[in-house]
């Protein structure tokens, strides 16, 4: 590398994966390696040739270890600028040998989080290696490993290009592992911090986003999703919308019971929920909900996937089908539908912050959750719910949670039979639910997700034949609307906590 000195590498890795077959393709080249630690203990005992730090520095490890590459015989090497004649002079001055290439990369702190994973002489030598890329290269992944060798093999160096994007990936290995630990640090503060980290990785890149015209990806933090795990069993990729209503549906059926249930989610809102007595007729109550709005729709069953639920959903166009588990002869049957995305996943993680972009800034929020406890909520007619009146109230208000406002939604036997989403107006909301229950809804229940402001909302779903309501409370015609419900005979129940979801 145009210099007396052969070229020197300074290897010391944690994650030692292909490291002594990665140290002996140097030395076979004609490169010096000096190394510490476990690494170089690793590297010794595949007979690797290795110069230890404590050699170069005559100083030895102190500190269990804390202390062992901190020292200018090692940073001069690396942070020298071989075009400055100053830097060079100082390098002969003080007997430095310049180093040309840090393989280096960081203890797993998210794995076992505490204070002898906070690393040091890492973060410190990837840093000034990635600074001073101009003249010397750095690896912070085992996979770059062989490109890294084929590079040298062939041109006798690494071009600035490739030194630059190992530098940036070196600035990103560190600036993640920073965040780990910082976040650590902040696990007793309060959930919404004055300063605010957070770190997203690429996992998969989309068909196109919202619209075919968009690019688009899904993004996870430093922990796993239950996306990572999904297996997908069948159709095209998925695109943004694909993504959001898929983790819309599977969200819901987790939430709603441990019996079989399938919900149905269009624009990432449901238009058909159901529980059966199993996951087939559960689908099939599903769908019935509301068939022209299911054309298309996203489908999420909480129970395997049988083969006479395959044939249910096979005679319908379907854009994705999740579930936990496939029986062999449903997934051959699905799997012949070629367009049909079919994943087989996990239960969905809790997530505990929303975020919404807003121009350059964002909008942070604390995850909406729900509780059901019938003791906190409060019955203001003189008319009790029965008990099976109760069992579709509490379905109906989990439902309402998830479906954008103002929503109305109507429950019959745990089955959604209507439901009105995304309007300017409560009353219209209710109106639309009720059409779409079609006489369904006699006997049964309503949700609403936030207060009526007038009687007319409460009037639409009166007309529909509902026996029972549920809703926040809250509005200053709160005794009007509870007058009116008193007057048809309906009983209503105030949860006093609302749940919009725009």
């Amino acid at each position: 590398m145009n210099q007396v000195n052969p070229p020197r590498a300074l290897l010391s890795v944690y994650d030692k994966t292909g490291i002594t077959a990665f140290a002996d393709a140097l030395v076979t080249l004609g490169w010096e390696i000096i190394s510490s630690g476990g690494t170089a203990q690793e590297l010794l005992n595949a007979n690797i040739p290795v110069t230890e730090v404590s050699e170069i520095t005559q100083s030895p490890e102190i500190l269990d270890g804390r202390v062992k590459t901190l020292h200018p015989l090692i940073y001069g090497g690396i942070l020298a600028d071989r075009s400055n004649p100053s830097h060079l002079a100082d390098l002969e001055k003080h007997g430095i040998t310049p180093i040309d290439l840090v393989v280096s990369n960081l203890y797993p702190f998210s794995s076992d989080p505490g204070i002898e994973l906070i690393d040091i002489g890492g973060p410190t030598m990837v840093r000034a290696a990635a600074k001073n890329h101009i003249h010397v290269g750095v690896i912070v992944e085992p996979t770059d490993y062989d490109s890294v060798l084929e590079e040298i093999k062939t041109q006798g160096t690494l071009s600035i290009e490739t030194r630059s994007h190992l530098a940036h990936k070196a600035f990103m290995h560190t600036a993640s592992y920073d965040h780990e630990i910082t976040g650590w640090l902040n696990k007793n503060s309060q959930e919404l911090p004055d300063l605010l980290h957070f770190e997203l990785k690429e996992a998969e890149t989309l068909r196109y986003g919202e619209n075919p015209h968009q690019k688009g990806s899904r993004y996870r933090t430093e922990k796993s999703s239950w996306w990572d795990t999904a297996v997908m069993h069948g159709g095209k990729e998925m695109s943004y919308l694909n993504v959001l209503d898929t983790d819309t549906a599977w969200r819901l059926v987790h939430d709603l019971g441990e019996e079989p249930c399938a919900a149905i989610i269009k624009h990432a809102n449901p238009c058909g929920v159901a529980i059966g007595i199993d996951i087939a007729s559960a689908y099939q109550r599903a769908h019935e909900c509301d068939p022209v709005s299911a054309f298309g729709g996203i489908v999420a069953l909480n129970r395997e996937v049988t083969e006479e639920m395959a044939q249910q959903l096979a005679e319908i166009f379907t854009e994705v089908l999740i579930a936990p588990e496939f029986q062999p002869e449903a997934l051959s049957l699905l799997t012949k539908k070629k367009n049909l995305r079919i994943f087989e996943a996990e239960k969905p993680e809790r997530a505990t912050k929303e975020i919404r972009s807003i121009g350059n800034g964002f909008l942070v929020q604390t995850t909406d959750t729900l509780q059901i406890n019938r003791d906190e909520w409060e019955v203001v007619t003189s008319r009790n719910p029965t008990e099976d009146e109760w069992l579709d109230l509490e379905f109906a208000w989990k439902i309402a949670a998830k479906v954008t406002s103002n929503t109305i939604v109507l429950v019959k036997d745990l089955q959604a039979v209507g439901i009105g989403a995304g309007q300017q107006n409560r009353r219209d909301a209710g109106r639309i639910a009720s059409t779409k229950a079609a006489g369904r809804a006699i006997g049964g229940v309503c949700a609403s997700d936030a207060f009526f402001p007038f009687q007319d909302g409460l009037d639409a779903v009166i007309e529909a034949g509902v026996t029972s309501v549920i809703q926040p409370g809250g509005s200053i015609r709160d005794d009007e609307v509870i007058e009116a419900a008193e007057k048809s005979g309906i009983a209503m129940v105030i949860t006093k906590e609302r749940h919009f979801r725009h």
